[in-house]
């Protein structure tokens, strides 16, 4: 079965426009599959294969000739001097657009190599597991609460759904043989215990503050490995860190970030949830919500090429806004809540009265099964399943 990707048609047209394009994401996001559909006509290779990796890192040269444009080059990151050797061949016909198609699961691995040797050749796109309204394409609408929770629990990578497969067993495959693979070759983790545990407590705190010392006392590892873990994890597209939004940029960069994991079926397979009706019952259904609502805000930036501007926002006196999307000067904000009818107290109002009103775009909660309503007091009730409104031109600078 394919599925209809959303970033396709912004992945066409940036071919046409640059020699080189980059797809990076999580392993299993569909990456191969998405440009071997595209783009049909090219060749393709997969550097998974160690002759050919090693033949591309050692004889970049010869292997572009075994090789030629255009092609798809699979898992580039395993031979990074192949990255040396392409700028010179896209050099020499610089005019050419979409001549190689690369792919990566790495970044940790990668960007340093693209930003050395294809600075101003190379556009670089991120596909993430599947949004909702891509699910719903293949499994129909997510109108009720039963399946949203249906369809976070179950994720959004694609073998899953094509496959109709059983989530607790593919998430399992998924952890043992990608995630454990690619951190022992990133970090050389002799531990897997450790890093399992790292893991699951990472989904007991999703939506949360991160805390690296609370969370290197629980592993019983140094805060600087937890570091090195997280890195790794945000590097694979695993995770999210988000950023507090602060007028002043420096406050940003240093300030504690919160965490996320963007597909919330491998979220709730760490958290030992085997059914979708445990959701319902559990104390973690509102950080849940939160997390696939944060996933959904970047899927609907990054399928239209654009980086995700997206912060949270908390003051000295608890006030939060779990989303805040600035656009110059201004911001829309977004706040979260599970409950059939919410009750956002006086936080968000609070917040929205320091940004000042002339500075907030819109002030929205989004819901599990409202359509996109007004109310009164001017607030937008917005359902997850589609952030369409996200593409209007009111938002259109803001990545």
């Amino acid at each position: 079965m394919w599925i209809q990707r959303q970033i396709r048609p912004v992945l066409e047209r940036i071919a046409a426009q640059r020699p080189v394009v980059l797809l990076t994401g999580a392993r299993q996001s569909g990456k191969t599959s998405l440009l071997e559909t595209a783009f049909a006509s090219h060749g393709y290779v997969s550097l998974d294969e160690p002759l050919e990796a090693e033949q591309a890192e050692q004889a970049g040269a010869h292997f572009l000739e075994r090789h030629p444009p255009p092609v798809i080059v699979d898992e580039v990151q395993y031979a990074p001097g192949l990255l040396r050797v392409l700028k010179y061949a896209v050099d020499r016909e610089r005019e050419r657009c979409g001549q190689y198609l690369l792919t990566g699961s790495q970044k940790f691995a990668l960007m340093q190599g693209v930003s050395e040797s294809l600075a101003g050749r190379v556009a670089i796109l991120e596909l993430h597991s599947l949004s909702l309204g891509e699910i719903e394409g293949v499994r129909g609408p997510i109108d009720n609460r039963p399946a949203l929770l249906e369809a976070l629990w179950r994720g959004g990578y694609p073998e899953l759904l094509a496959r109709d497969l059983a989530p607790p067993r593919f998430y399992a495959d998924y952890v043992a043989t990608y995630l454990e693979r690619d951190v022992r070759q990133a970090l050389n983790v002799r531990n897997l215990r450790d890093f399992d545990r790292f893991l699951r407590l990472c989904a007991t705190r999703t939506g949360q503050l991160l805390n690296m010392n609370g969370l290197a006392g629980d592993v019983g590892v140094s805060p600087n490995t937890i570091r090195s873990w997280l890195s790794v994890l945000e590097a694979s597209n695993v995770v999210l860190l988000l950023p507090p939004y602060f007028a002043n940029l420096g406050k940003r960069l240093v300030k504690s970030p919160k965490l996320y994991f963007l597909d919330t079926g491998l979220l709730c397979h760490l958290l030992g949830m085997r059914r979708p009706d445990a959701l319902g019952d559990s104390a973690l259904l509102g950080a849940l919500f939160e997390t696939l609502v944060a996933g959904q805000l970047v899927r609907a930036f990054e399928n239209r090429g654009q980086r995700a501007p997206l912060y949270f926002y908390r003051d000295h006196h608890g006030n939060e806004i779990d989303f805040v999307i600035p656009e110059g000067t201004r911001a829309h904000l977004i706040e979260c809540k599970w409950a059939q009818t919410p009750t956002l107290g006086r936080g968000p109002a609070t917040v929205a009265t320091a940004f000042g009103e002339e500075r907030v775009l819109s002030l929205s909660c989004v819901t599990p099964s409202r359509t996109s309503t007004q109310t009164a007091s001017g607030l937008q009730l917005r359902n997850p399943v589609d952030f369409d409104w996200l593409a209007g031109d009111d938002v259109a600078g803001a990545a």
